[in-house]
């Protein structure tokens, strides 16, 4: 049995000796007891707050690494082809306080027929897949991204990939631009109000 009582990170290169596949919901403990691949048990004692991130390396109370990895979860993935769509649709996940993971065009989230319902009213297509799930960790997650590959690609989501002289700067404008523009309340999509809390 390893016990885990110290994070490293992801930057470190460390000597994997054995490594844990957990859900996202696995990630958000700090008090937990799982198996690796391999049948050795790690129980793992940390700080409750700051999820694990995926590719994140952990210490044991031996001296062992272990290596943290993303289970394949089923999602709903759900993209559209202008920013005004995808603005909106963040917009309304947000203020429902759901857990998201933010890409380029592209939002996934955990499958819910209602959410899935509202997404594609406001124009987005929905497909029902298999992905490691890393949902964005907030704003005031106390300095972690919550993404362990180490980029921070999502963290600008919203604003479009520039390339050398595209002019970035416009596209950002147009971007806040049609942020600006949503109505705070949308009653035809507010009408069935679905909560997640």
């Amino acid at each position: 049995m390893l016990e885990v009582y110290e994070r490293l990170g992801t930057r470190g290169n460390y000597p994997i000796d054995t490594r844990v596949i957990l859900t996202h919901e696995q990630r958000d403990r700090g008090r937990l007891r799982v198996f690796s691949p391999e049948g050795i048990e790690v129980r793992i004692f940390l700080a409750r707050g700051t999820p694990l991130l995926v590719g994140e390396t952990l210490r044991t109370h031996c001296g062992r690494y272990v290596l943290i990895e993303g289970a394949i979860e089923p999602v709903a993935v759900a993209r559209c082809d202008d920013w005004l769509t995808f603005a909106r649709a963040c917009y309304h996940l947000g203020n429902r306080h759901v857990k998201v993971q933010v890409g380029e065009r592209l939002l996934r989230i955990l499958p819910d027929h209602v959410l899935e319902e509202m997404l594609q009213q406001l124009g987005l297509v929905i497909e029902h897949s298999r992905h490691v799930f890393v949902p964005e960790s907030g704003a005031y997650a106390g300095g972690s991204h919550g993404h362990g590959h180490g980029s921070h690609e999502h963290a600008s989501a919203l604003m479009p990939a520039s390339k050398p002289g595209s002019g970035a700067r416009e596209n950002g404008r147009a971007v806040l631009s049609a942020i600006d523009s949503l109505e705070l309340v949308s009653p035809a999509i507010d009408k069935g109000r679905h909560e997640h809390h």
